[in-house]
């Protein structure tokens, strides 16, 4: 049983057949094939509005093309301190942004609140040419502990920035799992509550390597093209990741693919709470279960062969910090997760 990350499960099968489909043939270079041209098309219709569309491999390179993009070497970026672009890239966001500074905030659930939002940036003198000056904020939708930002909640961060004149950015890695949990429109929750910059997620959703920037105001893209070359993410055969877009979103592919993995996170999170055993870290809003699990789980889940990740619990409220002995463990939920595999993991814990 694998519970380790959706990054595991492979592609979907008309993501499959759409990189297939491309394959035949001949096709222009570099992006300027028929499938990324529908693609752009796809996401101006999905997000209700003129975009500029950057298909890259990675969410590294997605998440540090678009810091890189708006925020000078000089600047900071305000994010959770738990956030990708902090903790898991490898200082990929400050190389390709020339040295800008990558200031963690502190959030029950990795969530940030305006107000710490605010108080950080009391402390950043604008102007003063011994500190950094900060040009953004990146939040993660869905955070890294599952939770899912509400339209009103993203709306009143962009105030708390507005008079600083800094730029949002949202990692949606796990976009469409946020979407389907909150069954809203993209654009409510991204440039509609004042998102200027969007990593949008594929692979972990039933793509096989696909990632895109999206920039809700095109005239803040001028830069892209070159950063995006400069960075080795201009792919020759661009086709091949077009195909994996347009396998993923036509027909509502993508949001089929998210509501599945949901559901399974949801029956896994019912089960452990009707069980009484043990008790979740946060709430499972999107695709993650998170669970606090005492020695005697940890044994039983290893008796079971379950593979899954010890998760930080320094995002935890303060009555919730762990005892002795006890761990987070963090279970994901993909496309490719079977009801069957739920129920194997939920009794394998209900016998802890």
């Amino acid at each position: 049983m694998n519970f380790v990350s959706d990054n595991l499960a492979g592609a979907s099968a008309p993501v499959m057949q759409a990189m297939a489909a491309a394959n035949d043939g001949f096709a222009a270079a570099y992006g300027n094939d028929a499938w990324t041209k529908r693609v752009e098309a796809l996401f101006a219709e999905l997000f209700e509005r003129e975009v500029a569309v950057f298909l890259v491999t990675t969410g590294t390179a997605a998440n540090s093309l678009a810091l890189a993009s708006l925020v000078q070497p000089w600047g900071a970026v305000l994010c959770h301190h738990e956030a990708h672009i902090a903790a898991d890239e490898c200082g990929a966001p400050e190389f390709f942004t020339g040295g800008a500074k990558i200031v963690g905030l502190s959030g029950d659930g990795c969530k940030l609140a305006p107000e710490v939002v605010t108080e950080q940036l009391a402390r950043m003198r604008a102007g003063a040419t011994h500190q950094v000056q900060p040009q953004m904020l990146s939040i993660t939708q869905a955070t890294e502990c599952g939770l899912v930002y509400r339209p009103d909640e993203i709306a009143a961060l962009k105030q708390a920035i507005a008079s600083r004149g800094l730029k949002l950015h949202m990692d949606g890695a796990r976009f469409a799992n946020a979407v389907a949990a909150l069954g809203c429109a993209p654009a409510e929750i991204t440039w509609r509550a004042g998102v200027d910059v969007l990593s949008f997620g594929g692979t972990k959703n039933g793509a096989f390597a696909a990632e895109a920037v999206i920039v809700f105001d095109p005239a803040d893209a001028g830069e892209m093209p070159w950063r995006r070359k400069r960075a080795g993410h201009t792919l020759s055969k661009g086709r091949l990741i077009g195909a994996q877009f347009e396998g993923v979103l036509a027909g509502g592919h993508w949001l089929d693919l998210a509501r599945h993995a949901n559901a399974m996170a949801a029956r896994l999170a019912a089960a452990v709470e009707a069980a009484g055993r043990l008790r979740l870290a946060w709430a499972c809003e999107a695709n993650e279960v998170f669970l606090v699990l005492p020695p005697q789980a940890q044994a039983a889940l290893a008796a079971h062969g379950v593979q899954y990740i010890v998760w930080s619990g320094e995002a935890l409220p303060d009555r919730e910090r762990l005892q002795p002995g006890e761990v987070v463990g963090r279970f994901v939920c993909s496309f490719a997760t079977q009801a069957e595999e739920v129920d194997r993991l939920a009794a394998a814990l209900a016998g802890a």
